[in-house]
C-alpha cells in the first residue's frame, strides 16, 4: 500500500505494538484509535480498559471522551473509578498503558498541564487526569504523538506523567517497579529508550521519510540506533480497518450534533 497519510501510518504502527494477550489502559484520541485497530485486526482478544471504569470494551465507534456512553454500552463490565485505579491499575493487573500528550522530552516524560511558566502559562492544557497513575503503574507504556519541535522539546515546562525522569535508573531509584515508556510511535518514525541512558532513540523510520526530516522536526539533537529499519507500510486490511472505524465515528458524531 502506498496511498496512506502520515497519521494513518502512525496509528497503524502503534496498533502493531499491542498483542492479543495485553490488558491495555487506553487514552482518548490517537491511542484509542490504535488500540481498536489492533482489536479489529491481529489482537481480537485484547482487553481494553478506559479510565471511566469500563473493562473489555469493544466500541463500534471511537469515543469522544472517557465518559462516552459507547464505552459502557460495549464493555464486558463496568467498575467504579476508585476500583479501577486501586484494584486494577495500582494492583498491577494492567500490562500496557497507551498514552498521548502535548509535549514530550528525550526521556519520554509527558506534559499535559501547561505551556510556559506554571503560574503564568501561555497555554493551560487539560491536565493529567489518570495519566500520571497510568504512567507509573502499568507494566509498560506506549506513547503516540506526531513528531514536531512544538511537541518534542528539549526541556518540559512541567512534568505531568513521568517517563524515565532524568534518565538512567531514575525510575528504579524512585521505587517504581514498572518499565515505563518502551516505545514512542510518531508519524515519521518509532523511538525506543536506550537500554542504559533511557534517551529516546530512533529504531525505525517510516517509508518515504528521511533522517533529515526527523532531525528537523525534533526539539533536541535526536539520536539514531546503530541498526535502523524501515517501518513496514500498512497492509490493505489495516488501512481498511482504520478508515472504516474513522468513517463510522465521524458519521455517528455528526448524527449526534444534528440530533442536538
Amino acid at each position: 500500500m502506498s496511498d496512506f497519510t502520515p497519521t494513518e501510518m502512525m496509528t497503524i504502527a502503534a496498533s502493531r505494538a499491542l498483542t492479543n494477550d495485553d490488558v491495555c489502559f487506553v487514552g482518548i484520541g490517537a491511542p484509542s484509535a490504535a488500540c481498536n485497530v489492533a482489536r479489529l485486526t491481529h489482537a481480537p482478544d485484547i482487553t481494553l480498559i478506559y479510565e471511566s471504569g469500563t473493562v473489555g470494551t469493544k466500541p463500534d465507534v471511537l469515543p469522544l471522551s472517557i465518559g462516552d456512553g459507547e464505552l459502557c454500552d460495549t464493555a464486558l463490565f463496568t467498575v467504579s473509578v476508585p476500583e479501577m485505579f486501586r484494584y486494577w491499575l495500582q494492583g498491577g493487573r494492567i500490562t500496557t498503558g497507551f498514552l498521548g500528550g502535548a509535549q514530550i522530552d528525550k526521556f519520554a516524560n509527558l506534559n499535559t498541564t501547561v505551556v510556559g511558566p506554571y503560574d503564568h502559562p501561555k497555554v493551560r492544557l487539560p491536565g493529567g487526569g489518570g495519566a500520571p497513575e497510568i504512567a507509573s503503574n502499568c507494566g509498560q507504556i506506549f506513547i503516540t504523538m506526531a513528531l514536531s519541535k512544538r511537541g518534542f522539546v528539549e526541556k518540559l515546562p512541567f512534568i505531568t506523567s513521568m517517563g524515565h525522569g532524568e534518565g538512567g535508573n531514575h525510575r528504579e531509584r524512585l521505587g517504581m517497579k514498572t518499565k515505563g515508556p518502551t516505545r514512542v510511535i510518531t508519524d515519521l518514525c518509532i523511538l525506543e529508550p536506550d537500554p542504559v541512558t533511557k534517551e529516546l532513540t530512533v529504531v525505525s523510520i517510516h517509508h518515504g521519510v528521511s533522517r533529515e526530516q526527523i532531525v528537523e522536526n525534533c526539539g533536541w539533537a535526536i539520536k539514531f540506533a546503530d541498526h535502523v529499519i524501515e517501518t513496514p507500510a500498512p497492509t490493505e486490511t489495516e488501512l481498511a480497518t482504520l478508515r472504516d472505524i474513522n468513517a463510522r465515528t465521524k458519521k455517528a458524531h455528526q448524527g449526534n450534533k444534528e440530533a442536538a
